[in-house]
């Protein structure tokens, strides 16, 4: 594009980051130290939970707009239950546009999506009663029990996979031990935002299903 002699080209000047507030020398960023650890904790995951994580918990809630504007930059969706004190991150439903997938997924076996269930239903019964919901490590062995026949394997392949599936809970903080005890653990209400009531419903039926079939499987002929 060619321009004329008298044409005056406006350029506005660009707003540069004081100095003073960088973390580090190149640093280019906005965000203040707690925020930004808050949004590693997001991307990092599973969750950012306001009993384990306080302080980021109020950087979040503090920084919650500019926080979710980086995530909406990385096609992350952030979800907040203020009420139960967790907030986490999941791919945003973007329809026809293709974009990339940063989270990190992890198949669940069948014994994985039955003790999330199993936990789910706690969760809500706990807090239909205004309690927390704890649960003790053989009371979710026994629950898992009756899909034994389900998974068709050997009774000590069955209690291998099931304490994996509790370990893997652990692990991703959906089992929080109690403090002061070895086999105890508060369910974490990231869960609600997980399995809605309609999922824990289909999901139950599903099971209970599989499960009588079972059952009528082992009555003798004629019973």
């Amino acid at each position: 594009m060619n321009l004329l002699e008298d044409d005056t080209v406006f350029i506005e000047p660009v707003a540069e980051k004081p100095k003073d507030s960088a973390l580090f020398d190149g640093d280019c960023g906005n965000l203040p130290l707690d925020a930004r650890r808050a949004l590693c904790q997001l991307l990092a995951g599973p969750s950012l939970d306001a009993g384990r994580h306080s302080q980021l918990w109020t950087a979040l809630l503090r920084q919650e707009t500019a926080i979710r504007s980086r995530l909406c930059e990385l096609f992350l969706e952030l979800v907040i239950d203020r009420e139960g004190g967790v907030a986490f991150t999941r791919q945003f439903d973007t329809g026809e546009l293709e974009t990339p997938v940063l989270l990190r997924t992890s198949p669940l076996t069948f014994i994985d999506s039955v003790l999330l269930l199993h936990l789910r239903q706690q969760l809500a019964e706990a807090e239909a009663h205004g309690h927390r919901a704890v649960v003790e490590e053989a009371a979710l062995v026994d629950a898992l029990s009756v899909y034994e026949k389900s998974v068709s394997t050997d009774r000590a392949g069955f209690a291998k996979r099931v304490a994996g599936a509790i370990g893997k809970m652990k692990d991703n903080h959906i089992l929080d031990k109690l403090r002061g005890s070895d086999d105890r653990y508060e369910v974490s209400p990231a869960l609600k935002l997980l399995f809605s009531a309609e999922d824990v419903q289909a999901l139950a039926l599903a099971y209970r299903e599989l499960r009588e079939a079972d059952e009528g499987e082992e009555k003798p002929d004629g019973e």
